[in-house]
């Protein structure tokens, strides 16, 4: 039996050689971003993922910023790479900035005391669906991307310049645009340190 759902998940890879050539409008992106993000599962249908979705010269401007944040932490003799890692994130079409509302999550601690601790994890695995979403219906359509966590080196920048509400906490970035280098195979380790399958 073959699934569709395994097959997409296993075209969903990191890619970091990005381009600009990418088989759907900017509308397109947009509305299919939005649609992952809006079908992820979240704990009391809390819909705590927020996205914001850069294109062109606001994805570059990202990038820059945090390269500005990170030139001030990372020793000048050792940065060129953290530069060039930089500049290929940049080089693609836009980046997804993953945040968590958390002013919606303090309502639920709120609304429902006996979950309260559990919250924030809960919110750890909305973000994380929503991301694999993202990146996977990315993949479906020919369109590579990677996951980032420059976070919070780069929270206030990012939210100042682009505007990003006060409650919203930065997850995660993910750059994304056409796929400029093959992908090489991927690895796993063995399914016995992984998985325990009992009553079969």
């Amino acid at each position: 039996m073959t699934s569709q759902t395994i097959e997409l998940l296993a075209k969903r890879r990191t890619q970091y050689a990005l381009g600009k050539s990418i088989p759907l409008t900017r509308d397109e992106v947009e509305n299919l971003i939005r649609q992952a993000v809006r079908l992820s599962p979240s704990s009391f249908n809390s819909q705590s993922s927020r996205a914001v979705i850069l294109f062109g010269e606001d994805s570059e401007k990202a990038w820059s910023l945090i390269e500005a944040e990170l030139r001030r932490i990372v020793p000048a003799d050792a940065f060129a790479s953290t530069e060039a890692k930089m500049k290929g994130f940049a080089a693609g079409v836009g980046t997804v900035l993953f945040y968590e509302d958390q002013d919606t999550i303090r309502n639920l601690q709120e609304k429902f005391p006996l979950y309260a601790d559990a919250f924030p994890g809960f919110s750890g695995n909305s973000a994380g669906m929503a991301q694999l979403a993202v990146w996977t219906a990315l993949a479906e359509v020919g369109i590579g991307a990677s996951l980032q966590h420059y976070s919070p080196i780069a929270d206030d920048v990012l939210a100042q310049a682009f505007g990003v509400p006060t409650g919203w906490k930065l997850i995660a970035q993910m750059p994304f645009g056409s796929n400029e280098a093959e992908i090489p195979p991927k690895t796993f380790i063995g399914d016995a340190e992984r998985f325990i399958t009992l009553g079969k």
